[in-house]
């Protein structure tokens, strides 16, 4: 068996399509998760009112017991505690967070795909690229 970082193996088993079936497992898996919590979501809130969900008088948005009710989805590092209680809308959004972290392991996948290749050009390309996405993540607002 050859080892995974040798420019053999992915002459062999071709980068493109390994990407590609990086990308399309990340969308089943990020579906499966979102439709799983979709279910306990429902589940869970199955004789609620919707009164919660209207906006406020002359505004756009939901009212202020939603906005507080569901703000602990704003953090991964809350999301995950409350996925672990099977908390429908955690888990609906740690499954949006696996689908926005699909293509961003995509262009991890590519630059040591190129580092490999020793294609240092576009390593450096794609680095530049991944520490925008990663500072857009970071420093982003709220």
């Amino acid at each position: 068996m050859k080892s995974i970082f040798t420019k053999e193996f992915w002459a062999e088993k071709d980068m493109e399509l390994f990407i590609g079936k990086l990308l399309r497992y990340g969308v089943f898996l990020s579906c499966g998760i979102t439709l799983f919590g979709a279910v306990i979501y429902l589940y869970q809130h199955h004789g609620m009112s919707m009164e919660m969900y209207r906006p406020i008088k002359g505004s756009d948005f939901p009212s202020q017991t939603y906005r507080e009710q569901y703000s602990y989805l704003w953090d991964l590092s809350t999301i995950i505690p409350r996925m672990l209680t099977f908390d429908g809308a955690a888990i609906i959004q740690f499954g949006v967070c696996v689908l926005i972290a699909t293509p961003i392991l995509r262009v991890a996948f590519s630059v040591i795909g190129f580092l490999i290749e020793k294609d240092y050009l576009y390593v450096g390309i794609t680095l530049i690229v991944l520490c925008i996405i990663i500072a857009n993540m970071l420093l982003g607002l709220h």
